[in-house]
């Protein structure tokens, strides 16, 4: 009984794995960065001048008490030479206001507008890219959150990307930084299941919606394409929006452009073990699209990663799983711009992945995120 078990527990770790890791090969050759890309362009003579023209977009900021963020991200911003800086305030009981109206008096392209009181039936980020859209003048709209740092060069590599694709979604994974160990252990798990589940070639090669996703964090579209897709009018009480108006962008047979930020557009997304928790957390149920889903994303992960290493004791072929593991997430780490160290962490990424389970089963399909507390659907 025990040989079936531990063969049945073999099969399924190294299908598991396998699949990711040639997946993950593929998007190491092929997914584009923002910083490897702007140099290939530059080499290329026979490119010429493509798409939007910076001082043509329109730079959209949802903010929500992001005083701690936006000193050193909305510089870098108001640097890339784009038209317009539009700051929504969303609510903020913080300084957001301050320091946005501030910068204001040196830069006349940045711009706050005060929100609006969130609807019934609206996510709060959702309404206020909406209500972004309905003030942005540009030729291409770059929502991207406050807590993205866009370096130097950054908008010119995501318009020649979006040029050379004429793409009407341009969407780009910043690199993100880890501070701490929960940090460093969870965050990057974004870039696992991006690297080791969407084959990039895919993306433009077949018509199928479930090839496709988007970061929030980094989303340009053209006004045709977001007028197409009904915008985020579209996905209102969504809490994976970005990845819904992907695939809903494709089927509507809007262009899609993928990069990864490297070098050029980084992130910090969660500054505590809380947030880091409930970031996951209220992103997880939606993602795994059931409980039972989730529940059996949770064993397969605990089996593939964290369980190989003792049952290395009792059956040799797993000590080749476990390091199979390792390396899966040390060569994401490396596509993705970070140090191939991060591999080491993965064996622990299961009991977080378990952990966020656990407080998302807690919401019972509700969510809690940013101060605001949502209902699960269906519920007044």
């Amino acid at each position: 009984m025990l040989a079936v078990a531990l063969d049945v527990a073999w099969w399924v770790t190294l299908v598991f794995l396998g699949v990711q890791g040639l997946v993950a090969i593929v998007n190491a050759v092929s997914f584009p960065r923002l910083d490897t890309l702007t140099r290939r362009v530059a080499r290329d003579p026979s490119t010429g001048p493509q798409g939007v023209a910076a001082h043509a977009v329109s730079i959209l900021v949802p903010a929500r008490n992001e005083a701690a963020t936006l000193p050193s991200t909305l510089p870098l911003l108001l640097q890339q030479g784009a038209r317009e800086v539009l700051v929504l305030d969303d609510g903020s009981t913080d300084e957001t206001a301050a320091i946005v109206d501030a910068l204001a008096q040196d830069h006349p392209t940045l711009r706050r507008i005060e929100g609006q009181t969130l609807p019934e039936g609206w996510g709060g980020k959702n309404w206020a890219c909406h209500q972004l859209a309905a003030q942005a003048q540009g030729d291409l709209w770059v929502f991207t959150d406050a807590d993205v740092a866009w370096n130097e060069g950054a908008l010119d590599a995501l318009l020649k990307l979006q040029g050379r694709n004429a793409a009407g979604l341009t969407t780009v994974w910043p690199r993100q930084a880890t501070v701490g160990w929960v940090e460093r252990i969870a965050v990057p798990q974004i870039d696992m299941i991006l690297l080791g589940a969407l084959p990039h070639p895919l993306v433009d090669a077949l018509p199928f919606a479930s090839l496709a996703a988007a970061n929030g964090q980094v989303m340009a579209w053209t006004p045709d394409a977001y007028a197409r897709v009904d915008g985020h009018a579209s996905v209102a009480d969504e809490v994976l929006e970005d990845v819904r108006l992907a695939q809903r962008a494709k089927r509507l047979g809007v262009r899609l452009a993928l990069a990864l930020g490297g070098a050029r557009i980084e992130a910090r997304m969660y500054r505590s073990t809380r947030d880091v928790i409930d970031g996951f957390a209220k992103n997880v149920g939606a993602a795994a699209g059931s409980p039972a889903a989730l529940a059996l994303l949770v064993l397969v992960n605990l089996l593939a990663y964290t369980a190989v290493w003792p049952l290395a004791l009792y059956d040799a072929r797993f000590v080749w799983l476990a390091a199979l593991g390792v390396a899966l997430r040390a060569l994401i780490a490396a596509t993705s711009g970070r140090t191939p160290l991060e591999g080491l962490w993965q064996p622990l990424a299961p009991f977080l992945v378990l952990i966020v389970a656990a407080r998302a089963a807690s919401w019972r399909g509700g969510y809690a995120w940013r101060g605001r507390h949502y209902a699960p659907k269906g519920t007044p």
